[in-house]
């Protein structure tokens, strides 16, 4: 059987007692708030959300570099693995995908010894957060029952060329400041009370909905959620600061529905950057 790694980024929001369950390599992105510097994951999500809404500046993230990459690589095939699997965050978001990919060739002219014995598939995810965290999870428990990376992979390429997540959020400072929202709408969304609800899929962003107030967020998360899962497949949460906006997801969702969700991911430092800390959402396999 071959020794296989998996791979990922800190914009997966894959948990912490997951990532070390299942042995995932998470690569963490810089991020920059103001005068401080630090790496996602240094602060507990709830103490970084309370940091950016204290804060007068917008936080920003670098990219995950080659030279960073191929020193991974050199590590992996130096500790004995046959296949290193890397699910990045969307290439269209970041240049971290096509760093990966840069990497790939850099590592095999400084170590010809590892073609034909240490293969690295790099997988573009399409999307954020748990959208292609969850995917790995399930990778590292099909990993630990004996399958192949082909197999892996295969799972991995179809739920991502399906998936898609629709989330709410409560606020449009941060998603104006991202470009998902665009000024003018923002400012007029503010004065009339409007939420956006956004889509997400193989990286592009669109406006599913704008609902007025709150309270009308959930709700159409869960008749868009509803509309466009394939039956009977798993969905998952993803949220925020907010624990009581996820229950009622997860209340809401599991009635329409009939079964619950098979997780939820509270969102991390790269995520909330650009969606803000207070959002609530689902995401699945879609229908065509």
């Amino acid at each position: 059987m071959s020794k296989i790694k998996l791979m990922t980024d800190s914009a997966s929001d894959i948990p912490e007692e997951l990532e070390k369950k299942y042995d995932i390599r998470i690569l963490r992105f810089p991020i920059t708030l103001g005068d401080k510097s630090f790496y996602d994951r240094d602060y507990d999500n709830l103490e970084y959300y309370k940091m950016l809404k204290e804060s007068k500046d917008f936080p920003t993230h670098a990219q995950i570099t080659a030279f960073e990459f191929e020193g991974l690589y050199k590590e992996y095939f130096d500790d004995g693995y046959d296949d290193l699997i890397y699910v990045a965050i969307a290439s269209l978001g970041s240049a971290t995908y096509s760093n990966a990919v840069m990497a790939i060739d850099s590592f095999y002219e400084a170590n010809p010894e590892a073609k034909g014995k240490f293969n690295i598939h790099v997988i573009d995810s399409g999307n954020y957060t748990g959208v292609y965290g969850y995917p790995l999870i399930r990778s590292a428990e099909k990993i630990e029952n004996g399958a192949s990376a082909e197999e892996v992979i295969a799972y991995m390429q179809d739920w991502l060329a399906n998936a898609e997540v629709h989330f709410g959020c409560y606020t449009l400072e941060f998603v104006k400041r991202s470009g998902r929202v665009s000024t003018a709408a923002a400012f007029v969304g503010e004065l009339m009370g409007l939420r956006p609800v956004i889509q997400i899929k193989k990286g592009v962003s669109t406006t599913d909905a704008k609902v007025r107030g709150d309270k009308a967020v959930i709700p159409k998360v869960v008749e868009i959620t509803a509309d466009r899962i394939i039956p009977q497949t798993p969905y998952c949460l993803v949220y925020a600061d907010n624990d009581e906006q996820e229950k009622e997801l997860a209340k809401e969702l599991t009635k329409k529905l009939g079964y619950p969700p098979e997780m939820s991911f509270r969102i991390g430092g790269v995520i909330a950057a650009n969606a803000g800390p207070d959002l609530v959402g689902a995401f699945f396999k879609g229908k065509d």
